[in-house]
């Protein structure tokens, strides 16, 4: 089971009045903490999907590269290079 933890955050009036709009039984959520959850989990998604998006382009530009450009080398050389 994964432990829940409290944050505190500052808002301003206008961010405030914003979240109170969105966060009512006529908004879309019931909760501020409903929507600081789903607002994370978007942004969360946003950064996978870019990384998977650079990903891509990076492996369409190495399959899109001459095949004279390609060179073999072995598990262990690979692995220095990627090394951190």
């Amino acid at each position: 089971m994964v432990q829940a933890m409290a944050m505190t955050v500052r808002l301003g009036e206008d961010l405030h009045e914003f979240v109170a709009s969105n966060v009512s039984k006529t908004g879309s959520y019931e909760t501020i903490s409903e929507y600081v959850r789903d607002l994370i989990r978007r942004d969360k998604e946003r950064v996978e999907n870019a990384a998977f998006e650079n990903l891509k382009a990076e492996l369409q530009l190495a399959l899109s590269a001459p095949e004279a450009s390609f060179v073999t080398i072995t598990a262990e050389q690979f692995f220095a290079r990627h090394r951190r």
